[in-house]
């Protein structure tokens, strides 16, 4: 095992019709590290059922993931990957999407709840623990306030609707100023 591995792991799901949708942000930020780095090409790990891709960071060795279960069943994989690579708790970095932080915003945390974010429920749940890290991309909007005022049912569904929804032109723009944002947060945490 090499020393201080950081297992960084972007969520989203694997479709092809599912591309650069808002869940599928943990994935978009995970390719633009692979290429901030200069790491091999993602290939196909069958038996951890996700694309995976190696590479330094900070002279650090790195292990970037897209699972390729859907979002709410990321923990599998990602369990599985930790215990592959024997990668402690404290050395995962998740990427993932969130709808409690507007959109253009990064945050990163260590040790919290899961927010309601079934993928992160999923991932808790697997390692047992809470203590690892996490890249929170901001996805919110307005809207999602008119939402958060209606039944259970026109709620959710909005959500849904809106988290499989892509990022129009002017959303990318921005986004090319989040992922600054979260890379030097991810250097940050890499240097810990």
């Amino acid at each position: 095992m090499l020393l201080h591995m950081k297992l960084i792991v972007g969520i989203g799901n694997p479709d092809e019709k599912y591309l650069e949708t808002r869940h599928n942000v943990g994935f978009m930020f995970v390719d633009f590290v692979a290429k901030k780095i200069e790491a091999d090409d993602f290939v196909l790990d069958k038996k951890l059922n996700a694309m995976v891709a190696k590479g330094y960071l900070d002279k650090k060795p790195v292990i970037l993931a897209k699972p390729l279960s859907y979002v709410n069943e990321s923990g599998g994989v990602v369990g599985k990957m930790a215990r592959f690579y024997k990668v402690k708790s404290a050395d995962i970095i998740v990427v993932q999407d969130d709808l409690d932080i507007e959109f253009g915003n990064c945050k990163n945390s260590f040790d919290k709840n899961s927010g309601g974010h079934k993928g992160i429920d999923s991932i808790i749940n697997s390692l047992r623990t809470k203590k690892f890290y996490r890249l929170r991309i901001g996805t919110a909007v307005r809207a999602l306030d008119k939402a958060r005022e209606q039944s259970e049912k026109k709620r959710d569904a909005f959500v849904m609707d809106f988290v499989l929804s892509k990022f129009t032109p002017k959303d990318r723009e921005t986004l090319k100023d989040v992922f600054k944002d979260c890379w030097m947060r991810l250097e940050q945490i890499v240097k810990q």
